[in-house]
This record gives structure tokens, C-alpha cells and sequence, in this order.
């Protein structure tokens, strides 16, 4: 199962992807920045941060890869549960797990879990193509200020009337020259030198703000999450608006098949309608108010299905 693939396809259109019973992968966009200290103009980007309380599953990944993949809800579901099992076992055995071009997870002693995002892909899709751009500082004022300098120590007659007295100003002209050029290489030496150191503490710098950015895995408040939109084809013998949903099928005759199981079990289930995925959606029973639909939702999650969650509709 591809679910690195998938998760990084979701995180360039959605704000949130929750993976079940794991975590939930936030982003929020940071503008454009220069770093003066590297020299480097860095383009507006995702930035992305884990957040190890939200685990419910709401629909969104599962639905996406059953609809990527030409399978049923509850297979999906099965293999993303079987790959998360692992994900976990790996991380309790102290080993980091590493989804690629999204970031790695390693175990701290607590039994926390530290995000390191990966710094080679841009998910916002308005800096498509762009890159960091480096560019070299301008050397003229700082190469002209050092000429000066070394003119001051040179021990040559420098005094124009002396100058036009001396015999000797062919081989001052020639050794100005020489002396100029040893300057200059030196000089460009220094400061490609200064340049690299500062560009080495300036990565070191942003990789601990980051890495302490990540290990508190919050919500940003400057920006909502941009979360899914359904919208189902309700069948119009429903008349009840809020619906605890079991499950969603990819053909209608699996969730007949649903819908008798339920049943048989006691519940009022029914046929509620297609999700904008094409998925048929099955209900255990509908309530009139939001109090009874969320006291039936704890009920049937703590004895019947711990993946049940709230429909309602206008």
C-alpha cells in the first residue's frame, strides 16, 4: 500500500490529513523571507507540523485511496489499519520511521513522538517551480576600503611633487599592480571564507527553530483549516437529518449487504446516499436532534464500531 503517496497528494489540496488511530499532518503557509545572514531569498511555502491528538478517522484519506485504488471503503480501511499497526510497532521497537517527502517520526523516552519535516518539497502549489536563491554579496566597497588600507602602509613616496621627482615611478606603477592583485585574491578569500561559515550557522539556526516548531505540534491560529467538503444525493424517504454512518461501499450490493447485517443486529439501518467520491453510504439509524445523534454515536462507538461517525444534513 502506497500511503506516503497518497497522504502527500492530499497535503498540496487540504489543510488536514488525519491518519486513523495515528495522527494528523498540519500545514500552514509562511511567506516569502530573505536570510541575510546566508545571502539566500527563500520563496513562500507549507510549512508542516504532526499532531498526535487528532486520530479519529474522518473519511477523508481512506475515501481517497479507495477511489484511487478501484476498492471498497472497509478493504482500504482494513489495509491502512494493518499499515498503521506497523508504522507503531516500528516505533516502539526505538526505530524511526521515515515517510518519504513527507518526514520522519522517531520515539523519544516518553513515548512522544518528534516530527522532522523534509526541507525538499514544497506543498503549496502557488510556488510551484520555485526555488531558494542565493545570491553573493557585493565585494566593491569592502575590496576599495582594504586598497586604502594597504596604501596607507606601503612605504613608497606616494606625495605627487615627489612622485614627479622620482626616477623611480615606472617600478612603483608595477609593484601598486602587484600589490593590488595579492590584495584582491586574498581579500575574495576572506569573505568566500565568511560566507560559507555564515552560511553553515545559518542552516543550524533555522533546523533548531524548525525542530522546536515541530516538537510542540499545535494548531496555527492565523489561518482556518481548509477541510473537505461532502455533498451526498440523500435518498428522500430520509427524513431525519443526523445520521451515524457505519460505513461506505463502492457497490451498492455491499451496502445491501450492510444494511441486513445492521439489521439483523437490532439497528434501524438504511440507505442514506453517495458521497462526492461515488461511495454509498450506510447508516446504523437517524435522530431529529444533535444531542440524541452525538449520545447514539458514543453508545454505538463504545459496543459496535469504534469508526462510526456523525452525518448530518440540511
Amino acid at each position: 500500500m502506497r500511503a506516503a503517496e497518497y497522504i502527500q497528494e492530499l497535503l498540496y489540496r487540504y489543510n488536514c490529513v488525519v491518519i486513523p488511530d495515528f495522527g494528523a499532518l498540519l500545514t500552514h503557509v509562511k511567506p516569502a523571507y530573505i536570510d541575510r545572514s546566508a545571502h539566500t531569498f527563500h520563496p513562500p511555502s507549507k510549512v508542516l507540523s504532526f499532531n498526535s491528538q487528532l486520530q479519529s478517522n474522518d473519511g477523508l484519506l481512506i475515501s481517497y485511496m479507495a477511489e484511487a485504488e478501484k476498492s471498497s471503503y472497509e478493504e482500504i480501511q482494513d489495509r491502512l489499519a494493518a499499515k498503521v499497526k506497523a508504522w507503531k510497532a516500528q516505533l516502539k521497537q526505538g526505530e524511526a520511521l521515515v515517510l518519504e517527502n513527507i518526514g520522519s517520526f522517531k520515539p523519544t523516552r516518553e513515548g512522544k513522538l518528534i516530527f522532522q519535516p523534509t526541507r525538499h518539497t514544497n506543498y503549496l502549489t502557488s510556488s510551484f517551480g520555485l526555488s531558494p536563491i542565493v545570491s553573493k554579496p557585493i565585494l566593491r566597497e569592502v575590496l576599495k576600503q582594504e586598497v586604502e588600507e594597504l596604501e596607507e602602509k606601503v612605504p613608497f613616496i606616494i606625495t605627487r611633487e615627489e612622485r614627479e621627482k622620482s626616477n623611480y615611478r615606472p617600478l612603483l606603477k608595477y609593484a601598486a599592480i602587484v600589490l593590488l592583485a595579492i590584495s584582491a585574491g586574498f581579500s575574495g578569500y576572506l569573505t568566500y571564507d565568511q560566507a560559507q561559515s555564515n552560511t553553515a550557522l545559518s542552516q543550524q539556526k533555522a533546523q533548531e527553530i524548525i525542530s522546536s516548531s515541530i516538537q510542540e505540534a499545535t494548531f496555527f491560529d492565523t489561518k482556518p483549516l481548509e477541510l473537505p467538503v461532502f455533498r451526498l444525493e440523500v435518498e428522500k424517504n430520509t427524513r431525519k437529518r443526523h445520521h451515524i454512518i457505519a460505513g461506505a461501499f463502492r457497490e451498492r450490493n455491499n451496502a445491501d449487504k450492510k444494511i441486513s447485517q445492521l439489521r439483523n443486529k437490532g439497528f434501524d439501518a438504511f440507505y442514506v446516499g453517495q458521497n462526492a467520491f461515488g461511495l454509498y453510504q450506510v447508516a446504523f439509524e437517524s435522530h431529529d436532534t444533535p444531542r440524541e445523534a452525538l449520545d447514539a454515536l458514543k453508545r454505538i462507538r463504545a459496543t459496535e464500531s469504534k469508526d462510526a461517525w456523525l452525518l448530518s444534513v440540511k
